[in-house]
């Protein structure tokens, strides 16, 4: 836990030392915008949306009401709309549940 940490902050810090000041990637059902305080995740609803972000699989795994279940690096983490739960170094704050989309910022913490 502490190296995917350690590798995601150097992989922020290197990008921010370079002038690069935001990043986009995609993958099947989801897409995310980075930048240097972190990444936020735009999940497909209905679909397995995944992506991987700071290093770190992240997959939409479940969404009941106000709750968002993730599974990062393999790991089930539950999250309500607004708050903010922890997995593998990374701060999770679901943003936003609508119906055909969840939107998630993933953060270093740092």
């Amino acid at each position: 836990m502490a190296v995917r940490r350690l590798l995601a902050a150097l992989l922020l810090v290197s990008a921010a030392s370079l002038g690069v000041s935001a990043c986009t990637a995609t993958g099947p059902g989801a897409r995310s915008e980075c930048e240097v305080s972190g990444c936020t995740v735009t999940f497909d609803r209905g679909v397995q949306a995944k992506i991987s972000v700071l290093g770190v699989d992240t997959e939409l795994t479940a969404v009941e009401g106000n709750t968002v279940t993730l599974t990062v690096a393999g790991r089930p983490v539950t999250v309500p709309v607004g708050e903010t739960g922890s997995a593998e170094g990374l701060d999770l704050t679901v943003q936003e549940i609508a119906q055909d989309k969840v939107v998630v910022r993933l953060a270093t913490g740092l």
